[in-house]
């Protein structure tokens, strides 16, 4: 999976996370905190903050540990909650730390560690990009033949 975009969700007015498979052909959207949207678009938009944020802090101190984030699994949904994982590598073995998906994704991006979504949570929560058939997009078409410039202009106008 690999993050596609933070936003914002239209419903419940809560920063979203959308993740989505390697095709693009299926994604899941993620409610998350205000904090973990921007650490999560920081990193995405390749910005250096003045001073490490928390997630820039977790990755400093598994560094100095010698510890690296092997993945991260988005490994359950109960009652619309999300669960994560970390799997990580020392010196010591592999372990394993339960999360908040926010935090593990921020965590991925910024150790280039792989994102992947249990089985169990993609049957339950992934949602297909449908094709957009013929006969709508020659509607929609049709649609945007009648349009002017103007149409445009009364609606903004209205808001």
């Amino acid at each position: 999976m690999k993050v596609k975009v933070v936003g914002i969700d239209q419903n419940s007015m809560m920063p979203v996370v959308v993740i989505t498979d390697a095709e693009e052909k299926g994604f899941i959207p993620i409610l998350i905190g205000p904090a973990e949207a921007q650490a999560i678009s920081i990193q995405l938009e390749g910005l250096k903050p003045p001073r490490p944020i928390t997630h820039d802090l977790l990755k400093n101190m598994l560094d100095t540990l010698n510890t690296k984030v092997d993945r991260v699994v988005i490994s359950d949904l109960k009652d619309e909650t999300y669960y994560a994982k970390i799997y990580m590598k020392s010196r010591d073995g592999e372990l394993v730390v339960d999360a908040r998906p926010s935090d593990a994704i921020a965590l991925a991006l910024r150790s280039d560690s792989p994102i992947y979504v249990s089985e169990e949570v993609a049957a339950k929560a992934l949602i297909a990009n449908k094709p957009i058939d013929d006969d709508e997009m020659e509607a929609f078409r049709k649609f945007l033949e009648g349009l002017t410039p103007g149409d445009f202009e009364r609606h903004l106008n209205k808001g």
